[in-house]
């Protein structure tokens, strides 16, 4: 196997795992809410609820979508490489990508309220300022913004004013109402009309001016990571991978409990949630990169992984179809209403069929229907594939023959 196909292969298996993640954690939003998922109360919680709702913010929530954007920032150094390798530019091509990304995730929020595909398309253009930049220079700029993000973190999780906290409750209560009951435009006028925070229109703005501030520095760890060449040869590397694991894994884990402990009325909650996550996710990474290393990457559990990974985006927009459809009034109805860990149990059942039709998918197929429709739409062509550029051979008289 050459260290191509093992890069590709660890990479396409990280992708996948953070799926998983990025799924159980989402069941907390499908299930409850964006905002109720966060006053639990309201839902009757049993013991072993709260027990699984610790868990999940620690070990999986807001740790498995910085591995996504991670990747999403290597991935476009590595399509920035492989287009200027066939003489083609690259500014077009992502350009075009980020536009399909931004209509992906259009049509994806008229489902839910979850969806990161926008913001991602958006970002592609910030990001683009520093695709040219050394790696050095990449990891400077993404730690500072991970200071910025964990420092506007400090205070966030406070308690809020008894006013605020009223809103709060009657926001979730008419969201269990209508999301357990209602059809698809009664909670689509939900979510558009209903205002749980209160927030004037030019403060959200400049929340969004914001955004690639925020969550830049998992980006450009990523790009950094992809031009020094990292995950292109796990087995030599794995060494390198076990230390960073043990050195991010436990620093994660141990920020984002005491954030739990110290509870809300700590103003430093926020702080340890927002770094302890981004600290975890790395952390994830590298263990995951360590263990597919340590057993080359050929065991059906990785296979499965590698799979789910290459149809990412499909495999991303169908958990919306199926759980929402689960949850909300015009499908089953059941909102609220089935606990916190028979829904990571539900998680993985959905997951494992995700792998088997991604290997059936995959078996026959070069891509996933989503990402067919992308790579389309990117390097504009039928068959999803760049077009090398023609070059022009300059005319040689022919040699005049020897006498």
């Amino acid at each position: 196997m050459t260290n191509l196909r093992k890069r590709a292969g660890a990479i396409d298996a990280i992708r996948g795992f953070s799926l998983l993640g990025i799924l159980m954690a989402n069941m907390l939003i499908f299930q409850y809410g964006i905002y109720g998922k966060d006053e639990l109360w309201l839902f009757q919680p049993s013991s072993w609820d709260l027990i699984s709702h610790d868990m999940l913010k620690i070990f999986i929530e807001g740790s498995f979508m910085p591995i996504f954007t991670f990747l999403f920032g290597y991935s476009m150094i590595k399509m920035k490489e492989s287009i200027q390798a066939k003489g083609l530019k690259f500014g077009r091509n992502i350009i075009r990508r980020s536009i399909l990304l931004i209509v992906f995730g259009i049509a994806h929020s008229m489902l839910w309220d979850g969806d990161i595909l926008v913001i991602y398309g958006i970002i592609i253009f910030f990001l683009l300022i520093f695709v040219n930049r050394k790696p050095k220079t990449l990891m400077i700029w993404g730690i500072i913004f991970l200071v910025i993000s964990v420092g506007i973190s400090y205070g966030s999780m406070s308690p809020t004013s008894p006013e605020d906290a009223l809103r709060m409750e009657n926001h979730v209560r008419e969201t269990i109402n209508i999301y357990g009951t209602g059809t698809y435009s009664e909670i689509m006028n939900h979510r558009m009309t209903s205002d749980p925070l209160g927030m004037p229109g030019w403060f959200m703005f400049f929340a969004m001016l914001l955004t690639p501030v925020l969550v830049g520095a998992m980006f450009l760890f990523g790009m950094a990571a992809a031009k020094y060449g990292k995950f292109m040869s796990p087995k030599q590397e794995q060494g390198s991978y076990l230390q960073l694991a043990i050195l991010f894994v436990p620093l994660g884990i141990a920020a984002k409990t005491a954030a739990i402990m110290f509870g809300e009325t700590n103003a430093w909650s926020g702080v340890l949630q927002m770094g302890g996550a981004q600290i975890l996710a790395l952390g994830y990474i590298y263990l995951f990169a360590y263990i597919y290393a340590f057993s080359s990457g050929k065991s059906a559990i990785f296979r499965s992984f590698e799979a789910v990974g290459r149809m990412s985006l499909t495999n991303y927009l169908m958990q919306t179809v199926i759980c929402t459809t689960i949850f909300y009034g015009y499908g089953l109805g059941m909102f609220g209403r089935l606990g916190i860990l028979p829904s990571l149990l539900l998680a993985l059942g959905i997951y494992a069929v995700q792998a088997v039709c991604s290997f059936l998918i995959l078996n026959r197929f070069r891509s996933g229907p989503v990402e067919k429709l992308l790579r389309i739409g990117t390097y504009w062509s039928w068959n999803g594939q760049a077009k090398p550029k023609k070059t022009i051979a300059s005319h040689i008289p022919p040699e005049a023959p020897s006498s």
